[in-house]
């Protein structure tokens, strides 16, 4: 099968930081999904293995964590999927990524497409849209639903993958005032186009940006990039008792400027469910399920930003290559071999 893949971990403008390769094709365990890959997206978590993992000797290293295709077949145990059906998921970290014709992946990670898309679109959400939804739901435990709420949410890094469905889940699934950041014109007019009440600029002071919208602390704040750089001025807009989640990896961080507003501190992974096989790892299947029926019934909508053409290594190249300049907005996306 053709594949994306590389052997060494280098820099992405060498030639060789990812190679169009053939591969043999996967087998599918009692469990698992034989997928042909219509389409895929790209991901912070691809630049970061890339430029940090290095294979085996001699070892190909697939990437990509964000998928939409066509059930081949079955493993003897699945009871979700037939062969036909078209799906989307992110699948396990631990396992080979999806940036080839075959993929494997176990039945409990995966959800129906929704009706509505077609496969570039829905590419692009499962990994952010259950990074997001357990964010958001179950790491700030908020309640689900249009209910009265008087809190407010700060997304920081609203313009990226993950916080551009976060804003919609949040604007559109909850009763909380929605603040995003972002610093230039073009992700500032995303951002307000996925719901957010209110955008900021993160260049700029928090505190002094808050105040400006007339919302000087925050209950609740997501802080999807830069964490380390933004924390001391999080600390001090959080309100007390507030939350505070993130999904980025900081060297470090003072957490001791948590402590006298009481303020918990939440990671949130997408793949602890499948990494260490839990066993509510099907909440993953049914999360998809349900943003699924949120797309095709208007109330979410695909955050694609880019098309970069077919899936080979030119393409793949260039898309590190936006990721890790962090001027990317929404997500990007690339179909067909």
């Amino acid at each position: 099968m053709k594949a994306v893949a590389y052997y060494r971990s280098l820099a992405i403008d060498h030639p060789e930081a990812l190679l169009d390769l053939e591969l043999p094709a996967p087998q599918p365990g009692p469990r698992d999904l034989l997928v042909e890959v219509r389409a895929i997206s790209v991901n912070p978590v691809d630049t970061k293995i890339r430029s940090k993992v290095q294979p085996p000797a001699g070892e190909a290293k697939v990437l990509g964590w964000d998928v939409a295709g066509v059930v081949r077949e079955v493993g003897e145990a699945v009871t979700l999927f037939r062969p036909g059906d078209r799906v989307w998921y992110a699948g396990a970290l631990d396992r080979p990524g999806a940036n080839s014709e075959l993929h494997v992946v176990d039945e409990r990670l995966v959800g129906r497409m929704p009706q509505s898309l077609e496969f570039a679109q829905a590419a692009a959400l499962p990994l952010t849209a259950i990074t997001a939804w357990e964010l958001l739901f179950d790491r700030l435990a908020v309640p689900a639903g249009k209910r009265p709420d008087a809190r407010t949410l700060l997304v920081v890094g609203a313009a990226g993958g993950v916080g551009s469905i976060l804003v919609q889940l949040a604007r559109r699934l909850t009763g909380l005032t929605v603040i995003g950041t972002a610093s230039r014109p073009e992700t500032q007019a995303w951002v307000q186009a996925q719901g957010a009440h209110q955008v900021i600029d993160h260049r700029q002071p928090l505190a002094q940006e808050l105040a400006r919208v007339g919302l000087p602390q925050m209950d609740l704040v997501a802080s999807l990039n830069a964490t380390e750089h933004h924390f001391p001025a999080l600390a001090e807009v959080i309100a007390p008792q507030g939350k505070l989640a993130l999904i980025d990896d900081p060297a470090q961080l003072d957490v001791g400027l948590l402590k006298r507003k009481s303020v918990s501190l939440h990671w949130e992974f997408m793949y602890t469910r499948s990494m260490f096989q839990t066993p509510d790892m099907i909440a993953q299947h049914r999360l998809l399920t349900d943003v699924a029926a949120l797309v095709d019934d208007g109330v979410l909508r695909t955050t694609v930003a880019e098309h970069f053409g077919r899936i080979d290594a030119a393409n793949l190249r260039r898309a590190h290559a936006l990721l890790e300049s962090g001027k990317s907005r929404g997500k990007i996306v690339l179909e067909g071999f």
